[in-house]
Formats: structure tokens, C-alpha cells, sequence
């Protein structure tokens, strides 16, 4: 190996490192998120209820008993966890057995 193939295959292998740091140091863990406020503009805009029981089925005619956000194509938790990441509330999660107006009951 030559001086100048061992500079670029180092210079390349620590600015991949740094970007993978930096990727990883951005990746939020369901756990790590913090929890929609209910009374949240958003979160009241949309129906959003921690608990989908609690839904107002007189204002929310789309709600059906039994859809929650596990059942969404929105949710992107893992199966079976009690919080996970909503594409509607990014940086945010939501509770697995809440719902809100956007539900989109996976196929």
C-alpha cells in the first residue's frame, strides 16, 4: 500500500465514522420520545386521546370501537410497546391504545 492510498482509505474511513455518529446521535428511541400533550393544539385539532375510549364518537363519526394507534398505519412503534412514534407527531409518542381523527386502519 502506497502513502497516498493509505491517506484516502483512512481520511474515508473517519468520515464514515463521523457521519454514523452523527446518524446514530439522531435516532430517537420510542422510550427517549416525550408524550403528546392531549391539550396540545395539534393533539385537540386531531381528537388525540391517550385513551381511544375516550374518544367523543358524537363529534369523531369515524371512530369505530376496537381501532387505536396500534392498529394505524400512522403508528410506527413496535408491536406489543405502550408508546411509539406517530408520523402526525413527529419528535413525539403517542400511546398505543389512543386514536385520533387521522386513524388509517392498517392493511
Amino acid at each position: 500500500m502506497n502513502r497516498r492510498s493509505f491517506f484516502k482509505k483512512t481520511l474515508g474511513t473517519v468520515a464514515a465514522v463521523s457521519v454514523a455518529q452523527l446518524v446514530a446521535n439522531r435516532v430517537a428511541f420510542a422510550e427517549d420520545l416525550p408524550h403528546v400533550d392531549e391539550a396540545s393544539p395539534q393533539a385537540t385539532g386531531l381528537g388525540y386521546h391517550h385513551d381511544a375510549a375516550k374518544t367523543d364518537t358524537a363529534k369523531y363519526k369515524n371512530y369505530v370501537a376496537g381501532s387505536d394507534c396500534s392498529k394505524c398505519q400512522l403508528y410506527t412503534g413496535a408491536a406489543g410497546a405502550e408508546w411509539g412514534p406517530c408520523a402526525l407527531f413527529p419528535g413525539k409518542a403517542v400511546n398505543a391504545k389512543g386514536w385520533c381523527s387521522a386513524f388509517v386502519k392498517k392493511a
